[in-house]
């Protein structure tokens, strides 16, 4: 079996990704363990989807062009919540804000053209993945703008607006490896219902921290360390 440099370049992002969104997860929130992997998360990931985006584009895959750009844009912005303090936005939001608007829009045309007839699905994607992803992308949007109307991200919100995002990102990433790039994978577990189990992980994390996070006082053991680790930066 032989794959293209970008190919096996993409591949290696991404399974470092997993493992470093893995062992961020794993972290206590704000520590520095969980900062130092969620540097080597953040790196690999945008790579990943950087050459994805590029991959798709030369093959005319829209659908994964769109999942590029959307779990490019969810790294960034979960990154640079992180980084900033309460309240902070800049011009890079403005202009961020164009891209969940412009994948979800297109997404929710497409999948309503594939449910009339008028365009065929891509091979291997169900006509509900349209719509989910579109959904995701447009309530991306929505917390854009209400962050900026509201003049940042404060607390919880920030922190939760940090979390769901990296975890979805990392929900899309598993998915792409383990149910999209099966051929790298042993013979036996390929077409496995298994492999649905570390593609569902990510979601199930996403939710444990955001309740944690919005429902319990671990906010505030969790905010100092931000605070703390970036002041020793």
């Amino acid at each position: 079996m032989r794959f293209s440099p970008l190919l096996l370049f993409h591949i290696s992002a991404g399974i470092v990704g997993l493992l470093s969104g893995a062992a961020a997860a794993s972290f206590r929130k704000g520590s520095l363990r969980h900062a130092q992997a969620g540097r080597v998360f953040v790196a690999a990931m945008l790579t990943m989807s950087a050459s994805a985006t590029y991959l798709a584009i030369m093959k005319s895959q829209m659908n994964n062009v769109f999942g590029g750009v959307l779990t490019f844009y969810l790294v960034a912005t979960a990154w640079l919540t992180a980084k900033r303090r309460d309240g902070e936005t800049s011009l890079f939001d403005w202009g961020a804000l164009l891209v969940p608007l412009a994948v979800g829009v297109t997404l929710l045309v497409l999948g309503f053209r594939v449910v009339n007839g008028l365009a065929a699905p891509a091979v291997g994607v169900p006509v509900g993945m349209y719509f989910f992803l579109a959904s995701v992308a447009l309530l991306c949007a929505a917390g854009d703008v209400r962050m900026l109307l509201r003049g940042g991200a404060f607390g919880r919100q920030r922190i939760a607006r940090h979390l769901w995002r990296m975890c979805f990102a990392l929900y899309i990433a598993a998915g792409s490896f383990f149910l999209g790039q099966q051929k790298v994978l042993p013979v036996f577990v390929r077409g496995s219902p298994i492999l649905f189990v570390p593609v569902s992980l990510p979601l199930l994390l996403m939710i444990f921290w955001l309740v944690r996070v919005r429902f319990t006082n671990v906010f505030q053991r969790t905010a100092l360390p931000y605070r703390s680790v970036r002041s020793e930066s």
